[in-house]
């Protein structure tokens, strides 16, 4: 099974100098392909998200906000500016990860050089976070009839407290957060939160990720799997202290994505966070991400052999103009 590949130029965006650097996206691409991992020509760009899709989840007043870059008290508890350049990459970056949402139910995964932008809120920006595209790649799943059951896996080392809020109640999402307790943001309550102490290192995160994997996956039983596979639990990490090793991240990658492919359930991969002190650093544990992926999606092709034959149709049979 060969994953899709999504990437947008209009990821990289202006925000002056910040500890957020943009380009990482760019430079995730192009890693993967200088490393042979992914050939040009595979790479999908997405298309700007409907009004319709993005109100899937977002107030229709906090997106009237966005659409005239206003200034207003929905807009102003994020930490970037608002310009025109943001919130389009922003809504890209939704369109993106939708766009995998619909092709991994086809082939059975989708690798997005992007995403992950889990702390907005239906109503309200937060963080570095505008658009809370997992969430919205989940609501237009359900609606469109793509999945009945949707997993979001999330290891950024901030707890995905949009997320959390925008599904909760919701029993057709699983929200699953393993993050750094004592840390931004204030917290909202997933399905599952495992808030872990400073410097935890890596057994003791690994062994916590196991037991929420097997919740996410085993219990809950989705037909679609986000996950979001922010890199800032490295313990060379500017905004965490979770002390996970190089090795330790390897050892994240393996454990979620062999227990989702071993099972034949279609998963999305989204970077999330990562703010290395060495840049390099970051685009290269996100690499590993794309490369683990391709490994189980290599090792498991025969869980996902019905989907290259049926995904198309599946899909649109559930919702034909999509």
């Amino acid at each position: 099974m060969r994953p899709a590949f999504v990437h947008s130029p209009r990821y990289e965006i202006d925000i002056g100098t910040h500890v957020f650097i943009t380009s990482k996206f760019r430079r995730y691409r192009e890693a993967c392909e200088r490393e042979g991992l992914v050939q040009p020509h595979e790479i999908e760009e997405p298309v700007m998200p409907s009004d319709d899709d993005l109100l899937s989840v977002l107030h229709s007043e906090y997106l009237a906000d966005l659409k005239s870059y206003r200034h207003t008290k929905r807009t102003l508890r994020s930490e970037l500016p608002i310009t025109r350049e943001i919130i389009e990459g922003c809504a890209m970056t939704a369109g993106g990860s939708i766009l995998c949402a619909k092709r991994a139910m086809e082939v059975g995964a989708a690798i997005h050089f992007g995403g992950g932008f889990h702390h907005a809120f239906a109503g309200h920006a937060e963080g570095f976070c505008y658009i809370n595209d997992a969430a919205i790649a989940a609501a237009v799943a359900l609606r469109r009839g793509w999945a009945k059951r949707i997993a979001i896996i999330d290891t950024d080392v901030h707890q995905g407290n949009g997320t959390a809020n925008i599904f909760a109640g919701d029993e057709r999402v699983m929200t699953f957060s393993i993050h750094q307790e004592n840390l931004y943001p204030v917290k909202e309550r997933s399905t599952l939160d495992i808030g872990l102490e400073n410097e935890c290192g890596d057994g003791r995160y690994l062994h916590a990720l196991d037991r929420g994997i097997r919740v996410a996956i085993e219990d809950f039983r989705p037909d679609l799997v986000i996950y979001l596979g922010g890199v800032d639990p490295f313990e060379e990490d500017r905004l965490g202290s979770l002390g996970i090793t190089r090795r330790g991240m390897e050892a994240r990658e393996a454990l979620v994505l062999e227990r989702i492919a071993e099972r034949g359930i279609p998963f999305v991969t989204l970077t999330a966070g990562g703010y290395a002190r060495d840049p390099d650093d970051t685009v290269r544990l996100h690499v590993q991400t794309a490369r683990v992926a391709l490994e189980m999606a290599h090792k498991y092709a025969d869980r996902y052999a019905d989907f290259s034959k049926e995904g198309n149709a599946r899909t649109h049979a559930a919702h034909p103009d999509s």
